[in-house]
């Protein structure tokens, strides 16, 4: 039988409550920007339900909301024995996209299980940074070089399986936060950036030699760097961000929704800052920052090398995927399918970013904090 007391204390009064109440806040908007993003497009485009997609995202929420909490009270034992059987039976299903899941314009990210499609690299992200972490940490003691190495292998295995979908954004934003955990373990910056550069050129030149299969980006590409040509998608976007201001056309008013196919997931901070105004998607990325100030915090004070490594992982994953959502959004960076976690609609980013907050809150917990 539980013993409530001793549930209380080892697990709520050890959290960030500050941490914990930005994500429950941020499951929230995603609730309600998700009636304005979608209802259009469950009426008028797919003739169904007008809550259809609101409906849907509600329980997606939910269980991305139940996996955070369950995860964010799991003991690190328990954690550190389900890593590596997760991990690879994800990568198993990563694997098998290509033989079992269904192409939507030019990619195959997604596996049908019929109620809904599973993109299985919105799972690994988390896994992944344990797993390099982990991998880091252990092989520490006998080779720091070789612990980067096999941290590198894994991180490889990821990206060509992604490459072969394709898909180029959630690549990049593997090889970042690889860079970033990677740089906290102890390497130079000199070798950070030729490893990066060689990554780059590597994908470049993967993307030259396969041009017909990466077309699509290619096209992407040259639009983004071309002077008199923006795309469909991003120039509606930066349109709707104009139109908002920063207090907005009004909740349903906006019509980037209209005209962009899957604006809900890839532009949905468009949509709300046409609708809604600037100065609330300002209000949004500033509370993904105050989570990130809170964590850096958190890593400062933590004795555990594993759990800093851990941390600067988990943040980096949520940082960077919130800043290539807005650069691709405002025109900084070319157009790719990055959601924008917690926010866009998506069963398999909320499920994911549900882990990733579960994650974040269990090793920011006053508990991690003793030493080596």
């Amino acid at each position: 039988m539980i013993n409530l007391s001793n549930f209380y204390n080892f697990n709520w009064k050890t959290i960030n409550k500050k941490i914990f109440f930005c994500f429950i806040f941020l499951f929230i908007l995603g609730v309600f920007f998700s009636f304005s993003s979608t209802s259009y497009l469950a009426s008028e485009k797919l003739d169904k339900n007008y809550y259809y997609y609101f409906q849907r995202h509600f329980l997606y929420a939910l269980i991305g909301l139940f996996a955070m909490l369950v995860i964010s009270i799991l003991k690190e034992e328990i954690i550190n024995k389900a890593v590596f059987p997760i991990f690879f039976i994800l990568v198993c299903l990563l694997f098998s996209v290509q033989f079992l899941g269904v192409e939507v314009k030019g990619s195959r990210r997604w596996i049908d299980l019929y109620f809904f499609r599973l993109q299985p690299i919105e799972l690994i992200k988390p896994f992944f940074v344990l797993t390099v972490c982990s991998m880091l940490n252990f092989y520490h003691s006998k080779s720091k070089h070789l612990a980067i190495l096999f941290s590198f292998f894994v991180l490889s295995m990821i990206v060509v399986l992604l490459f072969l979908q394709p898909d180029i954004g959630q690549s990049v934003l593997l090889v970042l936060t690889w860079g970033s955990i990677i740089f906290i373990f102890g390497l130079s910056l000199f070798y950070i950036f030729t490893t990066l550069i060689t990554i780059s050129s590597i994908l470049a030149l993967s993307v030259i030699i396969f041009s017909e299969k990466f077309s699509y980006l290619i096209i992407r590409i040259n639009n983004f760097f071309s002077t008199d040509q923006i795309s469909f998608q991003t120039k509606r976007a930066l349109e709707a961000i104009s139109l908002g201001g920063l207090t907005g056309q009004g909740m349903g008013e906006g019509i980037l929704k209209d005209f962009v196919p899957e604006a809900h997931t890839d532009y949905v901070i468009a949509i709300i800052s046409e609708e809604f105004g600037s100065i609330v998607s300002i209000m949004i990325v500033l509370i993904f920052l105050y989570i990130f100030y809170e964590t850096i915090k958190e890593i400062q004070i933590a004795k555990k090398n594993k759990t800093k490594l851990i941390l600067t992982g988990l943040i980096s994953l949520l940082i960077f995927q919130l800043f290539i959502h807005l650069g691709v959004n405002t025109n900084i960076l070319p157009s790719t399918g990055m959601t924008m976690p917690f926010i866009s609609y998506g069963g398999s980013s909320l499920l994911g970013s549900g882990i990733l907050s579960g994650l974040i809150i269990n090793y920011t917990r006053k508990r991690f904090y003793d030493f080596d």
